[in-house]
């Protein structure tokens, strides 16, 4: 393969769809990248790459059958992927190619050996929320939902229209509705593309959709037990 395009992704850094990884020590750690790859818009892991950039090689077999073990027994549901071998220097970098899955939520076991769902953001695996993961599950479920506008979905969006963006504690109180009102108001207004989720390390806010496809007036509410 062209040594110039393993050096042209490498100088790309770690990002959103890329992540380097020295070597894989822990299947279970490195399940989480998968899932999170997976969750999240895909990517690639270049295992036998440094932090830095600096390639340092790997046994190929052997770090293919951790990344096996991982994607499929600490992934759930098991996440496919497709490898790739270069070499430069004398040394082998493995490319695992994960797709966008549309299976997804996949967990994958956190420090404590819990399933957990993770997302990628930026160049960082995150825990994704409730509200993230039960979007994901109603993507594949046939209809979609949908939604009343009534006092605190109008709220909501008069608030957005105004400061740009609100946390779910600031919603909460905001509006005066419990939490799990606010959360299946949120989830399916992200669902129908009204608003969007912005996810940090330390917070994550609620914004309108760039491309909102707003839900048609006296439209049934999900039900009260939820």
């Amino acid at each position: 393969m062209n040594q110039t395009e393993l050096q042209q992704m490498i100088l790309e850094g770690e990002h959103l769809k890329q992540d380097f990884k020295f070597a894989i020590t822990d299947t279970k750690k490195i399940a989480r990248s998968i899932a999170a790859f997976a969750n999240t818009e895909g990517g690639r892991l270049l295992i036998g790459v440094k932090d830095n950039g600096k390639v340092a090689g790997v046994e190929s077999d052997e770090e293919y059958y951790m990344i096996e073990a991982a994607a499929k027994r600490h992934c759930r549901p098991a996440v496919e992927f497709q490898t790739r071998k270069w070499e430069m220097d004398g040394k082998t970098v493995l490319e695992i190619i994960i797709e966008k899955s549309k299976k997804r939520p996949h967990s994958a076991p956190d420090k404590d050996g819990k399933a957990t769902y993770y997302v990628r953001v930026k160049d960082q695996n995150l825990v994704a929320n409730r509200i993230l993961t039960e979007v994901w599950k109603r993507e594949k479920q046939p209809g979609g939902s949908l939604l009343k506008i009534k006092y605190a979905e109008s709220k909501l969006l008069t608030y957005l229209g105004i400061h740009g963006y609100i946390t779910f504690s600031k919603f909460c109180g905001m509006a005066n509705i419990s939490p799990r009102k606010a959360e299946k108001i949120l989830i399916n207004l992200i669902q129908m593309k009204v608003i969007e989720m912005d996810i940090t390390e330390s917070q994550i806010f609620y914004k309108m959709n760039s491309n909102p496809e707003y839900p048609e007036p006296n439209q049934q509410e999900l039900p009260d037990d939820w």
